[in-house]
């Protein structure tokens, strides 16, 4: 069976070494998100997920969720009491409004507890991690009586969050949503509709589900300008505000998916059910953006927690597998083969995936961290750069860091050879697992047309500007330190390449949208390649200074080389993206439709 410990070493290190998040603890709402606080949070989370939550990984994708003749769903073995668990743990509410029962500690710290969960069972994550996005619309959104009604039993996980958008002729084009709601005279609404891939839409976990719910009011506009929100729940409230009477919003099937099979991902039906609007009338869309965005970085963090957990199942098995010998001679002589890691092909597999997650999971948090700092900085400025960064970066976290994850998980299935095709040794799960995050909350390919679409060109470029100038005066105050020499000239490269392709973009893609178009995901990575190089050349920059004054501890040494693989066998994908960027659209769109 897999297993899953979290690298609770290398999550301190990002937090505390590199980020230094314990600068929030200057800013009176992060007053007690003090390093010890940090820690033990880490350590409880670490303990449980691996000793809790990882066994039940296969559990689930073995039994996955039954749905029975009333519509009522049971989740796998042990779902259920897991989840008991979180709840009592305050786990629900670590990063949430204490004004509503929440303990109020910083999103970054959120998003490490996170990325332990999704690795240990992603299936099982996305229960909690929906509720979490359910809430932050609701807050954004809602009424004072709407928050103090629903927030604080959500925040506490005695009840559940959803997001009802997608409809079975209507994806990632919402305009052409149908659900309708029609006006109650006490102010409610009827909303009549089917909504498709709905996760965790029916469930026997929580007291109560809430689902929020797209849908067009009678004589709305057409297109996405008609379109509202609503909160659905699933038991209509009664005079105390408690779950009461059954709404008729009801599961009316389970997908059979390829992977995520712990969680309820189902067809819902709306059958004239109690909904009450959030915000204003036509104006839903706005509202269910902010949690779309704030899911997306969680999709992000979902890919780098699935190739995390890979490449340690990956390492344990190249260290104890024996087969061939190394080409420079025996490692294993008392011993009838070498293990495989000996193999460079091996380790080029291995050495690809920890470079990537390292990166990955700095990128994130650093972005977590930037959302923190929005909402307390008291510099405008600042506030208004770490909007922006967050506006360029949702799109390559999402997209870029899932395309990647896809690739290491299947490399480190790869080192498994036929093993790793056997569902006994989970690697398959692992990637069956991680598919799902390049499609939902806005595929890959959209991910990338709005980078270059919209987070491009948002005030007049400004994001990237602001980054450009950040990274320049960055490379110039180390400029003379030849210990990371090789970090900053390949962020120096890195970042001219992407100048490169964004001028290229910005002079074709104006006269051709379907330039922009055919370069948009090559563009998203040469994104993606460039902040992690930045990332590393922090990790680097930071770990060389222990070394500097005198540190012994392996671990930023074996730091340093991990960089140092992706500066010189990583970052060099950035002229191939180049390179198919400035083909233009013309190789693609020459081959009329009717000849594919």
């Amino acid at each position: 069976m897999p297993v899953y410990n979290a690298p609770v070493r290398d999550m301190k290190f990002v937090m505390q070494e590199m980020l230094n998040v314990g600068q929030l603890t200057d800013y009176e709402k992060y007053a007690e998100a003090d390093t010890d606080t940090l820690d033990a949070i880490l350590e409880q989370s670490a303990k449980f997920t691996s000793e809790v939550l990882a066994p039940l990984n296969i559990v689930g994708d073995q039994e996955g969720c039954k749905r029975h003749e009333d519509g009522s769903v049971t989740t796998p073995t042990g779902f259920k009491e897991a989840y008991q668990q979180v709840v009592e743990g305050g786990m629900m509410g670590l990063a949430q409004d204490p004004e509503y029962g929440g303990m109020g500690m910083p999103g970054v710290w959120h998003i490490a507890a996170g990325e332990m969960q999704s690795a240990a069972n992603m299936a099982f994550a996305m229960y909690p991690g929906l509720t979490n996005g359910a809430v932050a619309a609701i807050k954004i959104g809602g009424s004072d009586d709407q928050k103090n009604t629903f927030l604080p039993k959500m925040i506490s996980g005695e009840w559940t969050g959803t997001m009802n958008l997608t409809e079975p002729h209507c994806g990632t084009d919402l305009g052409m949503l149908k659900t309708k709601a029609v006006p109650n005279p006490d102010g409610s609404y009827k909303i009549t509709g089917q909504k498709i891939f709905i996760s965790a839409g029916e469930h026997d976990m929580s007291g109560n589900i809430i689902h929020l719910c797209l849908a067009r009011i009678e004589g709305a506009p057409a297109g996405v300008k008609g379109i509202s929100l609503f909160i659905v729940p699933k038991f209509k409230l009664d005079a105390e505000g408690n779950a009461g009477e059954r709404n008729p919003v009801t599961c009316g099937a389970i997908e059979h998916k390829m992977g995520i099979h712990g969680n309820s991902t189902c067809v819902m039906n709306y059958d004239e059910a109690e909904g009450y609007l959030i915000g204003e009338e036509n104006k839903g869309l706005k509202v269910m953006f902010v949690m779309m965005n704030r899911a997306r970085l969680d999709v992000g963090m979902q890919g780098l927690a699935q190739s995390e957990v890979a490449y340690q199942n990956a390492v344990a098995y190249a260290q104890d597998r024996l087969q061939g010998r190394s080409l420079t001679g025996p490692k294993n002589e008392n011993g009838p083969a070498d293990p495989i890691i000996v193999h460079p092909d091996v380790r080029r597999m291995l050495l690809e995936t920890k470079a990537f997650n390292e990166g990955a999971r700095a990128l994130v948090y650093w972005a977590a961290l930037m959302e923190d700092l929005e909402g307390v900085h008291p510099d405008e400025k600042y506030r208004e750069k770490a909007d922006d960064y967050l506006g360029l970066l949702t799109p390559v976290i999402k997209g870029y860091l899932t395309d990647k994850a896809m690739a290491t998980t299947i490399d480190c299935q790869q080192i498994f050879g036929g093993h790793g095709f056997i569902e006994e040794w989970g690697m398959s799960q692992f990637v069956r697992d991680t598919r799902i995050a390049l499609i939902y909350e806005g595929a890959n390919g959209i991910q990338a047309l709005d980078l270059v679409g919209r987070k491009l060109a948002r005030k007049g470029g400004r994001a990237l500007m602001t980054l450009n100038s950040e990274i320049d005066a960055f490379l110039g105050e180390n400029a003379d330190n030849e210990n990371v020499a090789e970090f900053m000239g390949g962020l120096k490269d890195a970042k001219k390449k992407l100048t490169e392709g964004t001028m290229w973009m910005m002079q074709n893609g104006m006269t051709n949208p379907d330039n922009a178009g055919a370069g948009s995901v090559d563009y998203m990575h040469m994104m993606g390649l460039t902040t992690l190089a930045y990332m590393w050349a922090k990790m680097a920059l930071t770990a060389q200074a222990q070394i500097d004054a005198g540190s012994n501890d392996e671990y930023y040494t074996n730091k340093i080389i991990t960089g140092r693989y992706f500066v010189l066998r990583m970052l060099p994908m950035m002229d191939a993206h180049l390179a198919k960027i400035k083909t233009g659209a013309e190789p693609l769109m020459a081959l009329e439709a009717a000849a594919f």
